[in-house]
C-alpha cells in the first residue's frame, strides 16, 4: 500500500506542479505532512540534503522520502511518479510542436503561472524561515527565536554579499554548505 502512495502522491505532485523543485516544495511538505511521513524538522532536513547533492530538487527529495517510507523500491516508485509527468509532457510537446512559444495562448498560459510560482515558493520561504528561526509550526505556536541559526544566516549572508562586493562574483553554493556546516558544528558547541 505504501508504494502505491508513493508513487501517486509523486505523481499528482509532478502532474500539477511548475517552476522546478522550489514550486514544488510546498507541494511535497503538504502531502509528507499530511500521510505523516515525517515531522516537519526531518522535512526541513530532508531538503537540506536534496540541496546539497547532486541532482534536481524534487528528484531528490521524491528519492530520499521514498527511500524512508519504502526502501529502493518506494525510492524507485517516487522518483518515477514525480518525473513521469513532466517526461510525457515534453515528450508530447517535442513530437507535436516545434514552435509552441509563437502561440499567444501558451505565453498567456505562462505568464499568468508565474505569479503562482512566485507565490508559493514565497510561502514556502516564510515558512520554513518561521520554523526555523522562530520555532513556529502551526498559528498556535509560540515564539521560541533561535539566535544561534539567526548568527548562522547573518554570517553566512555577511560572507556571500562581501565576496559578491570584493570578487565580483558568488560562492559556490557547496562551498556556503560547507561554511554553515561548519560554524553550525561551533555553534553547537559553545
Amino acid at each position: 500500500m505504501i508504494y502505491f502512495q508513493l508513487f501517486w502522491q509523486f505523481l499528482k505532485i509532478g502532474t500539477v506542479s511548475f517552476g522546478g523543485g522550489y514550486g514544488m516544495i510546498s507541494l511535497i511538505r503538504e502531502a509528507v505532512l499530511t500521510n505523516n511521513w515525517l515531522t516537519e524538522n526531518d522535512f526541513l532536513a530532508f531538503i537540506a540534503v536534496s540541496e546539497s547533492t547532486p541532482g534536481p530538487l524534487a528528484v531528490n527529495m521524491a528519492t530520499f522520502i521514498g527511500a524512508s517510507q519504502g526502501g529502493i523500491l518506494g525510492a524507485f516508485l517516487a522518483t518515477l511518479g514525480v518525473i513521469s509527468p513532466a517526461f510525457i509532457m515534453i515528450l508530447i510537446i517535442a513530437s507535436c510542436m516545434k514552435n509552441l512559444l509563437k502561440y499567444a495562448g501558451v505565453k498567456a498560459f505562462l505568464a499568468a503561472v508565474r505569479p503562482c510560482i512566485a507565490a508559493l515558493v514565497l510561502a514556502t520561504g516564510i515558512n520554513m524561515g518561521l520554523s526555523v528561526f522562530c520555532g513556529i509550526k502551526q498559528i498556535t505556536d509560540s515564539f521560541n527565536i533561535s539566535y544561534s541559526r539567526f548568527f548562522i544566516f547573518l554570517i553566512i549572508s555577511c560572507i556571500g554579499i562581501i565576496t559578491k562586493k570584493i570578487k565580483q562574483k558568488t560562492l559556490s553554493p557547496i562551498l556556503m554548505i560547507m561554511i554553515s556546516a561548519c560554524l553550525g558544528i561551533v555553534v553547537n558547541l559553545i
